[in-house]
């Protein structure tokens, strides 16, 4: 297999994209992890990562999916977490982006599976290809924080080496470059987690003026449901959203959760992030003039835990159906969690979604099996230990990543 080139000029072409995801499709099944550069050389890497960074630089917090005509369908997948082969298969059963076939990812590209950084640079290459038909957003595993505890890192490192720690890098430099939610059709609302609280702005102290203000922990009594307004004005260029202080926006996007309890609470389970009810769903639909409210973040593994809320063995839940519309939550990643400890795996099968003309709100479900046999792989993380499903953000795990990060 000849390695990939970078065209010249830059330019990338369909059969360029398509090369790529073959010479991946070839080398998971016929060289070693540390033999990727052969196929992927860290130029070429760097090429690609560099391009595709400066195009969702320049994208807006909130994208809007708006070109579309009586023609336009869209499809909008949840998490593929490394899981290449699946990716592939999903892309070909659903059409590759094209002239009128739209793409939203809705986050979590990397970590679990064995081929995040292969995954993730094909949907790169796709975004550089077709930067208004492809749109990918952030999910909560896109940050410092969980790619060092679910083995993005590793397998970066294992990949490339000397320059695994160059590579990694560039990725989360990337990942700080993509946009939190999307806009369909000015009807449906995507985002990874879900929905945000309105910030409250800290009440400055008096004295010096570059003395610190601490943050009083706002009382839950005191959330309230954030605007597509406050969403734009976030500052989403941060390698972790943090779960305290002022700028708790991105956090809430990328990490928060349905309930069938009424009101707006914080997601104690998880450590970061919301926890919202219909009645929440229901005032941010009709505050906003949607119909949908398409989110992912919760795999199976999850939704065994959740009281209330169907399980996520076909791939996609209806959890919350109110007057003004639904809130979906899709998973595209079958037969998750590719590596598991426990005897008895959930076999789940993923799924994605297809919207099309008049008006883009009737869901219609796609639900899918893992691509079989897939290549043998060791995983990059101790999946025996690791905090199960991102319950309960490790805070002192976190603290460390932000002194290693600050240095």
């Amino acid at each position: 297999m000849e390695p990939v080139t970078w065209p010249n000029g830059g330019t990338l072409t369909n059969e360029w994209v398509h090369g790529l995801m073959s010479s991946f499709e070839w080398s998971s099944w016929n060289l070693p992890p540390s033999q990727l550069p052969s196929v992927m050389p860290v130029n070429v890497f760097d090429s690609l990562i560099l391009t595709a960074s400066k195009i969702l630089h320049k994208e807006r917090n909130i994208v809007h999916v708006d070109d579309l005509d009586s023609d336009s369908k869209v499809v909008v997948v949840g998490d593929v977490h490394g899981q290449l082969h699946d990716l592939l298969f999903l892309l070909k059963d659903a059409g590759f982006p094209s002239q009128n076939q739209f793409y939203v990812f809705n986050g979590d590209y990397v970590d679990r599976g064995a081929w995040g950084l292969e995954t993730f640079l094909v949907l790169l290459s796709w975004k550089v290809l077709m930067p208004d038909k492809v749109f990918l957003l952030r999910g909560n595993h896109e940050s410092k924080y969980c790619t060092s505890m679910y083995g993005f890192e590793k397998e970066v490192l294992t990949k490339y080496g000397d320059k695994g720690k160059h590579v990694y890098r560039k990725c989360l430099g990337c990942f700080e470059a993509l946009p939190l939610a999307s806009i369909i059709a000015g009807r449906v609302y995507t985002a990874h987690g879900g929905l945000f609280r309105s910030p409250i702005l800290p009440k400055r102290t008096r004295g010096k003026k570059n003395r610190k203000v601490r943050l009083l922990e706002p009382e839950t009594s005191s959330l309230k449901l954030g605007t597509l307004e406050e969403l734009m004005q976030a500052r989403r260029s941060v390698l972790d959203p943090p779960w305290e202080g002022s700028n708790l926006i991105p956090g809430d996007v990328l990490w928060s959760d349905p309930s069938m309890s009424p009101g707006l609470s914080p997601n104690e389970q998880r450590g970061i992030g919301l926890l919202w009810g219909p009645d929440c769903t229901e005032e941010f639909l009709k505050k906003c003039e949607l119909k949908l409210i398409i989110r992912s973040h919760e795999g199976p593994d999850a939704r065994e835990k959740r009281d209330g809320l169907g399980g996520m063995d076909i791939g996609y839940t209806i959890d919350h159906s109110v007057e003004s519309g639904k809130l979906i939550t899709i998973f595209s990643a079958p037969d998750y969690p590719q590596f598991q400890a426990t005897e008895e795996r959930y076999r789940n099968k993923g799924a994605y979604i297809i919207l099309q003309a008049p008006d883009f709100t009737d869901p219609q479900f796609r639900s899918f099996e893992a691509v079989t046999p897939r290549p043998k792989a060791n995983p990059f993380y101790d999946f025996e230990n690791v905090i199960d499903s991102d319950d309960e953000m490790d805070k002192s795990a976190l603290d460390t990543n932000e002194e290693h990060a600050s240095h």
